[in-house]
Order: structure tokens, then sequence, then C-alpha cells
């Protein structure tokens, strides 16, 4: 059997793993290898097996025990059967099981663009991020504002010193709560001559100061505290975390960039898979014009059994080549399906040749995400330096505070209310070199990424040449498979008619077969492969502000 059926057995592969795809060679990628010469080498295995031509350009007849005799041979007669009904998969009928087939039908590449902008999972996962750095912004200039908090306290003690303080918040104490009629008493006492009095006087702690009885206390409380100078740490932050904001809308321009590619390279991968199975049929067509041939020359007694099972044989490669490919063609629906998160049932072919994009190396440096991206972290750098040398600068901080305070809540609120206003300045003198080291941590970052940044845009200058190269390369070859393909094709009819006439033998005819089969799998694997390039060229070059 023929291997090169294992071609397409990977292309749904290549349609999936399209991020990966410079991993590996073109041919590597679509599974063409060593194996591509296999059928012909089998082939002409076979033709040093099968009858030789004469002198006289006629088939010499083997004798009779020489041929196998199928009609007495039933096993093999079940082969027989077997290789002349192959099945075609219909690819209507490929559903997977207790599923209804719906989807889009007749669907353009400019819808499928718009519902994958819209539906893609990836792209709205992208642009949760974005709003979550959005607000990470709000947060960072938020804090320039201060902040306001109110406090409400509800306690209840016999401390002496938290009743006293309780009294003097509510502006309630009095000399009666210092001791004052004990003291009054014993100096009255005193004046009377009672020395003991006079001692009492002055050594007796007081009785209502030091054993107060229980009192409530509710206070209510409005601070204020707000940073009025940083030395430009707030400006940096609120800066950054725009900067980072911008960053993750490069993030999801680039996803949408990628999202882009995979599916415009999935119509162009049916479109050249349909125009692939069109020609496997026509070459299964002309497959069942040989059978016949074959047919009735061995009814006239001019071909063997043998030749019409090689034909067979052939015929039902074709078949299972068709129906790899027809299965292969459903998974890349599948796949489009999953890229828009929307079923898909067929798409509007488009040509199999990707139009070559206009390149403009000096708009490309402009256009391109990820050299955008790095010279946003070259700018997100700079403030780092800066947000660094904010340590050497003073902190200056303001607060205000107002409130009032009973033993009965909210009770004579005004009457009973105070505040206080404040600054407070900080500034740090010396510290071990901390802040110096940081500040050159800081700067030898930035310029790191600025060669990162000269890296990248030399990095895509290359790739860009690299593609045009290859693409055209690409153009070039398949000019010539398409030339060879034609040539091919008319040396099957050639042979074809020559076996007719008994000039060839049916080997001989297959092996012309089997080439142009060869030829055409070529041209396929070309056509993708200059389609891939053209699509990732095509991704460097794209702004991506379409999100």
């Amino acid at each position: 059997m023929i291997r090169k059926s294992l071609l397409f057995l990977v292309l749904p592969l290549a349609l999936i793993s399209g991020s990966s795809k410079g991993k590996m060679s073109d041919e590597e990628w679509l599974g063409i290898g060593t194996t591509i010469e296999t059928p012909i080498q089998t082939l002409n295995t076979t033709v040093r097996k099968r009858a030789r031509l004469s002198e006289d350009n006629s088939i010499q007849v083997s004798s009779k025990a020489s041929d196998i005799n199928v009609e007495s041979d039933n096993e093999w007669q079940e082969i027989k059967t077997q290789l002349q009904t192959p099945t075609i998969v219909n690819s209507n009928a490929i559903t997977c099981e207790g599923v209804e087939e719906k989807g889009i039908e007749g669907l353009s590449l400019a819808q499928a663009l718009d519902i994958m902008r819209n539906n893609n999972l990836e792209i709205k996962i992208s642009k949760f991020n974005e709003q979550m750095k959005a607000f990470e912004n709000k947060i960072a200039n938020g804090y320039q504002y201060g902040k306001v908090d109110v406090t409400f306290q509800a306690a209840r003690s016999n401390d002496a010193g938290n009743v006293f303080g309780f009294k003097l918040k509510s502006r309630e104490a009095t000399f009666g709560d210092f001791g004052a009629e004990e003291f009054m008493n014993n100096m009255g006492a005193a004046q009377e001559g009672d020395m003991v009095a006079a001692g009492r006087m002055y050594n007796d702690p007081p009785d209502k100061l030091n054993n107060p009885g229980t009192r409530n206390h509710f206070q209510t409380t409005l601070n204020y505290l707000v940073p009025i100078y940083t030395g430009g740490k707030l400006d940096q932050y609120d800066k950054i975390t725009k900067a980072m904001h911008h960053m993750s809308k490069l993030d999801t321009s680039k996803i949408f960039t990628e999202k882009n590619f995979q599916v415009v390279k999935t119509f162009f991968d049916i479109s050249l898979v349909d125009n692939y199975l069109i020609n496997l049929t026509n070459i299964i067509t002309n497959i069942d014009r040989l059978q016949e041939i074959v047919s009735a020359m061995k009814e006239e007694g001019y071909a063997k059994n043998l030749d019409e099972l090689e034909v067979a044989a052939r015929k039902s490669e074709a078949v299972s080549m068709l129906n790899q490919a027809t299965y292969n063609k459903h998974l890349a629906y599948h796949y489009l399906s999953f890229l828009l998160n929307q079923d898909v049932k067929s798409i509007t072919i488009k040509s199999e040749k990707a139009p070559m994009p206009k390149v403009n190396e000096e708009t490309i440096y402009n256009n391109n995400v990820d050299i955008r991206k790095a010279e946003l972290g070259l700018d997100i750098t700079e403030m780092a330096i800066k947000l660094q040398e904010a340590n050497y600068l003073p902190q200056i901080g303001a607060m205000a505070e107002y409130g009032s305070a009973d033993n009965n809540p909210f009770n004579n609120f005004l009457d009973k209310d105070f505040y206080t206003i404040g600054l407070q300045a900080q500034w740090n003198i010396y510290n071990g070199g901390i802040d110096k080291n940081n500040i050159e941590k800081s700067k030898i970052e930035s310029m790191k990424v600025q060669e990162q940044v000269n890296l990248a845009k030399q990095g895509i200058r290359l790739q860009v040449r690299k593609f045009i190269t290859e693409i055209k390369g690409k153009d070039a070859q398949i000019e010539s498979l398409e030339t060879q393909l034609r040539f091919a094709s008319k040396v099957y009819e050639t042979y074809q008619e020559r076996y007719k006439e008994g000039l060839s033998s049916i080997s001989e005819v297959l092996i012309k077969q089997s080439k142009e089969l060869e030829i055409l799998l070529k041209l396929l694997t070309e056509k993708n492969s200059r389609n891939a390039k053209v699509f990732e060229l095509d991704s460097i070059i794209d702004k991506g502000d379409k999100v």
C-alpha cells in the first residue's frame, strides 16, 4: 500500500499546531520524509516480477501455471472482492455520535474574522485581563487623594484613668473628680486645729479620683489622611500601571493576530484539501476507466487476473487517501469552530494561493506588536529608575480628625465635639546604600531592555527578509510542480493507451499513475508551506490594533 497516504493523516495536526510550526521543516510538519519514494520502489519491484515486453513490443504470454488461479483460490477471491469494492466516505455523514450536525453554511473569511474577534475565548480572557489592569491603574491613582475613615467606639470601664479620660473627652470633668470635696473638708478641719486632718489633706489619696464609679463611653471620629509630597512616587506608580494597562492591550492585539493567522490559514488549508479531493476523485475516475480497460482486455485474453488485482489495489489505496482527506477536512472544520466558538458547516472556498502582503521595512518597526511591547517595557524601566530616585526625597503627609464623645451615643454632638490637624515629614538619611544600589540595578535593567529592543528589531527584520525569500522560492517550486503534474497526467494517459495496444504492462501504467499522485502530494505540500509563510509574514507586519 502507498505509504504517502499518511500525509493527510497529520494535516489537521499541522492546522492545530500553527503556533509551533517553526520547530520543524515543512516536510516534517506535513509528514513528508524519506517515505515519499516508497511507492515507486514498490512498483519497480512489481515490474521486475511481471512479464517483460518482447522485441516486437508485444507482451509475452506467460504459462498458465505462472498466472494465479483466482477462481480456485477462495482466500484470494475474497481479497479481490474487497479490493474491487472500496467504500468512499460521504463527508456529510461524518458526525459525532448522538449529535445533530448544525452550523453556519457558506461562511466567508471576513465573516469568520468578525465572529472570531467577538467570540474567541482566548480574546475574551485577554480582554478581562485588560479590565483588571485598568482597575489597577485606578487603584494606584486613588492613593493620591488619601483616605477618610469614620470610627465609632463604645466602651464601659471603672478604671480610674479611663473614667477620668472619658470625662475629659466628653468635657464633663470637674474638680470634684480630683477629690476636691475631701480636700476642702480636711482643710476646714485643719483650720479648726485638727492637725491629723491637715496630714490627710496632702497624704491621703482622694477616693473619688482613684475609685470612680463605672462609666460608659461612646466616641465617633472622622479621620482624613492624605499624602502631600512623596518625591514623585505616586506619579510613577500611576504611570507604570497605566503602561501595564497599555501592555495588556498589546497582549490582546497579539492574541488577535495569532488567531487571525490560524483562522485564515484554516480557510486556505480547507481550500487546499478541497482541491486535493477533486484531484483524487479524478484519479479514482481514471482508475475506474483503467479497470474497465483491463476487464475488457481480460475477456479477450490479453490481460491476466493479477493485472486486474493490481488496478483494484491501486483504487483501494486512492480511495483510502480520499477517505483520510475527507475525515481531516472535517477535523479542520472542528478546529475552525473552536477558533470561532461557533459551529461551522461550510465555508466560501478561497484561492489555493494566499496573496503576498506588501512589505515596507520602515513601517514594520512601528507596527509590529512584539517591538511595540519591547519599547513599552523600556519606558517602564525608565519609570522604575525615577521611582527608586524618589527614595532620596522626603515624604510629607497631612492628617485631620474631627469627632465627639459622651456617655450616651451621639448625645450633644456639637457641644462635645473636638478636632485635630497636623503634618508629618519623614526623610531617610541613611539605610546602608540600599537606595543607591536599587537605582543602579534599575539603570542596568533599562540598558538590558534597550538591547533587547534592538535585538527584537533586528530579529524581525531578519524574519521578514527570510520569509520573503522563502516565499519566492516556494512560488518557483509550485510553478515547476504544476508543470510536472500536467506532464505526469499526459504521460499516464499515454501509457494507458499503450496498455490498450499491448505496448506496456499494467505495472508500468500504475507507476506513471503513482508518479502523478506523488507530484500532486508534493504540490499540495508546497502550497501549504507557502501559505503558512505568507500568513506568518502578514502576522509580523500586521499592526494588530483591531481588537
